[in-house]
């Protein structure tokens, strides 16, 4: 299911984004890089998609022909509560502590 980047709101992912569609919940852009399945700030023009143009702006609207709304779950709002570095490496610490901690021994 798609969400917004910016508050989480779930959306239709067969809504139909145009250049000045807004989210109804935040009323941020839609149309934006931080908004598309092709977005990603490891890849080259931070963009999977190679003939896309640079974008300055990744957070507002822009005339990109290559957009298409992300199936990822948004990243900013209640839905991504609990995904903070320090969340996951609380979760990874305890997790680790699981699979290494001391068998206490069988008493006989």
């Amino acid at each position: 299911m798609s969400a917004c980047h910016f508050c989480g709101t779930s959306l239709d992912p067969r809504m139909r984004i145009v250049k000045d569609t807004e989210c109804p919940s935040c009323g941020r852009d839609m149309h934006a890089c931080v908004q598309c399945r092709h977005f990603d700030r490891t890849a080259h023009n931070m963009c999977r998609e190679p003939q896309a143009e640079w974008v300055t702006d990744r957070e507002r609207r822009n005339f990109c022909d290559y957009f298409s709304l992300s199936q990822a779950p948004g990243r900013g709002g209640p839905a991504a509560k609990g995904n903070t570095a320090a969340d996951r490496a609380s979760t990874a610490r305890s997790k680790l502590d699981q699979l290494f901690k001391t068998k206490e021994p069988d008493p006989e």
